[in-house]
């Protein structure tokens, strides 16, 4: 703009522009823009992307998991009425929304309003992705009761009968916090025809029941934190991508049937000493994924003790436990079953795995998977979501043992097709080297090693101080210990800072909450 000119270049624009503009603010932000002029509210009517949630309209600094009773009425009301003025405004049929998702909290009348509002709008619109995310107000499991769980769970199926229309065209549904009754979920499921992605976080039809799935266009399905015995994907055509996160009873949790199209698989939970290893040969049979991700908690607890947190006092295991730690994950020989579940294997990511643990029972990994390309690992004792207290370690029960056992791989085992090694959370301790100068040996085209400092987090205040090469010197001394007596082309970097390409695939596969 010229001196003293007072053209607005920005209103200048053809509408299409302006509203690919409007497209990446959220509503909030895009409907305050209606108050420069008349054009500028009838922009925010042909929008294709619609996200309204809570979390916009709360006060600057509060987020979803401390709002208080007062906040969480007035940023539903918020929602509800910012979902039903933006949803009126548009002309029947003129403009397709892309995207069109509501995050609210399930209280009073306002998911009604919203569930109606988004179901008039299905009506006359074409509607390429609906998504609903229902919020209970709290995040802290330990802080619901059973009660709790079974009336929100009545709530929410309440304003699922009342809006069968929104459900019916529904894309995408995350759901926490509710104990369904035992058909509730099918119900759901049958209802919901178009669902693409289903998120459950602490949601069950009952202490230790089980979740059947059958779905024709389910492609992504998250289970988080579920009391649930037992998971039973029986026919799942288009599934791609399955969370499981958190499970109770070792008696074969996960089964899976018709799932031809699976191909990201992420697997956490805590080791228990009362139960058996699984061997992923079984838990995985019948697939062929491509990206695997085994999560271990950093923690070693046993799980009647997550039972005694939640309010569950009665097991008769809690007195007579027997303790010696054992990861979930038994690591295998190289079987024909093995190879048939890891043989279009890319990308694995081992994610906290306990301080003090011999890493060397990853190469079973290496051994069954000949087509691996990439190997993340992340050794982390994550202080702030770990007992600290060594009473209360006792008194609980956790368990301190870090041994785990297997069959070690062939001394000329030779692996053609690893290309990057990542460890987060390395330590210029022998254990580290070794494992590195093993992998080292056998990855005979190996490109680049990476070993990272531990990963940060902003809430843990008093971590111990580790072993990391922080110096040039101390690198060098390093790169020598690793590659003595080895021939291999590959680098290693040593850093402080995680690369943003490999934190990003440290968090993958995650559920999107």
């Amino acid at each position: 703009m010229q001196k003293g000119s007072r053209d607005d270049r920005l209103s200048a624009l053809p509408d299409d522009i302006l509203v690919n503009i409007l497209d990446r603010l959220n509503v909030p932000e895009a409907a305050r823009t209606s108050i420069l002029a008349r054009r500028w509210g009838q922009l925010c009517a042909k929008l294709s992307r619609l996200i309204i949630s809570v979390q916009d309209f709360l006060p600057e600094g509060v987020l979803h998991t401390n709002v208080s009773v007062e906040e969480l009425v007035r940023t539903n009301a918020a929602v509800v009425q910012a979902t039903e003025s933006i949803l009126a405004r548009r002309n029947p049929g003129e403009h397709t929304i892309r995207l069109l998702s509501t995050t609210f909290y399930l209280r009073d009348d306002a998911p009604l309003s919203i569930g109606r509002a988004v179901g008039h709008v299905m009506a006359t619109h074409l509607v390429e992705v609906a998504k609903f995310t229902v919020r209970t107000g709290k995040d802290d499991i330990a802080e619901i009761d059973d009660d709790e769980l079974i009336t929100c769970a009545r709530k929410f199926m309440v304003f699922f009968d009342a809006c069968s229309n929104a459900f019916g065209g529904l894309t995408s549904l995350d759901l926490e916090n509710l104990r369904f009754g035992e058909s509730d979920i099918s119900s759901i499921l049958v209802s919901c025809k178009q669902l693409k992605h289903l998120h459950l976080y602490n949601c069950d039809c009952g202490e230790h029941s089980t979740l059947q799935v059958d779905h024709a266009h389910l492609s992504e399905l998250c289970i988080v934190q579920c009391l649930l015995s037992h998971v039973k994907l029986s026919w799942l055509p288009q599934l791609t991508q399955l969370v499981f996160d958190g499970w109770i009873d070792y008696d074969d949790p996960l089964f899976i049937g018709h799932v031809p199209l699976l191909k990201a698989v992420s697997l956490t939970n805590v080791a228990l000493s009362s139960n058996k290893m699984f061997k992923l040969s079984e838990f995985l049979s019948s697939t062929s994924v491509q990206n695997l991700k085994l999560g271990f908690k950093s923690e070693k607890v046993c799980q009647d003790c997550r039972f005694v947190s939640r309010g569950f006092t009665s097991s008769p295991l809690i007195s007579s436990c027997v303790f010696s730690l054992q990861i979930w994950v038994q690591p295998e020989c190289p079987t024909q079953s093995l190879a048939s579940v890891f043989r279009q294997l890319r990308f694995v990511n081992l994610v906290n795995i306990p301080e003090g643990y011999d890493l060397t029972w990853t190469m079973f990994i290496l051994e069954a998977a000949p087509l691996l390309k990439d190997l993340y690992i992340t050794v982390w004792d994550h202080a702030c979501s770990m007992e600290m207290d060594e009473e209360k370690r006792k008194k609980e029960l956790y368990s301190e043992d870090k041994g785990v056992e297997w069959d070690e791989a062939a001394a000329d085992f030779q692996h053609r097709s690893l290309v990057t090694l990542v460890i987060c959370g390395f330590e210029s301790e022998d254990c580290f080297v070794n494992y590195v100068r093993r992998v080292m040996t056998a990855a005979v085209n190996l490109e680049d090693v990476f070993l990272y400092s531990r990963l940060d987090c902003d809430n843990c205040k008093d971590e111990k101080k580790i072993r990391f090469p922080w110096t040039k010197r101390q690198r060098i001394s390093l790169k020598k210990r690793i590659t003595v007596g080895i021939e291999s082309f590959a680098i290693i970097h040593s850093s402080k800072m995680v690369r943003d390409d490999h934190q990003a695939k440290i968090l993958y596969p995650e559920c999107s909450r």
